[in-house]
């Protein structure tokens, strides 16, 4: 059976598990979502985690990065020092560059991954702006765009439209 390796945001270990659960239970998988503590913040802290987890993929695996994970995830993804997946979905992903929130360490400015992407934003996202999205898809103009009108930073009611954009 393949699996659903989702990422959480920071903090969003217990919070996240409903999106998580509810994305495997749409596509058909077993879920895992390694617990990444918040301790040490640094993406190196993170993207070693995240490595780990992505090496051990197999075909047909799907990959999800929430928030903060979405952010780690994006840039081991454009690393090319693996074999990656053939897709990712970012859900709610921060822009940490100066145009977003201004934060070096965390910062994706590039490569695209080779890897077909699928961004996706609630306009009505109470923890990251939505204009975020608009940052991160000219940065990433082969990433698929969905912005959903409502659901928050959570994606409360939107999985079945986010599941329905994977396997269209």
């Amino acid at each position: 059976m393949r699996r659903l390796l989702y990422f959480h945001g920071a903090g969003g270990y217990v919070d996240d598990r409903p999106i998580a659960e509810g994305l495997a239970h749409r596509l058909g998988c077993a879920m895992e979502m390694p617990h990444i503590p918040d301790q040490d913040m640094s993406f190196e802290a993170w993207a070693t985690i995240v490595r780990t987890y992505l090496d051990a993929m197999k075909s047909g695996d799907i990959v999800v990065g929430h928030s903060f994970g979405a952010s780690i995830l994006i840039r081991v993804l454009a690393e090319k020092r693996r074999a990656i997946p053939s897709n990712a979905v970012l859900l709610a992903m921060p822009d940490w560059t100066s145009k977003g929130w201004d934060v070096e360490d965390y910062a994706f400015t590039g490569p695209e991954p080779q890897v077909a992407l699928s961004l996706h934003h609630c306009r009505d996202d109470e923890v990251v702006p939505f204009d975020h999205l608009k940052l991160h898809s000219t940065r990433l103009p082969s990433a698929s765009v969905h912005e959903h009108r409502s659901g928050g930073h959570q994606f409360v009611g939107v999985l079945d439209t986010i599941a329905a954009s994977w396997t269209a």
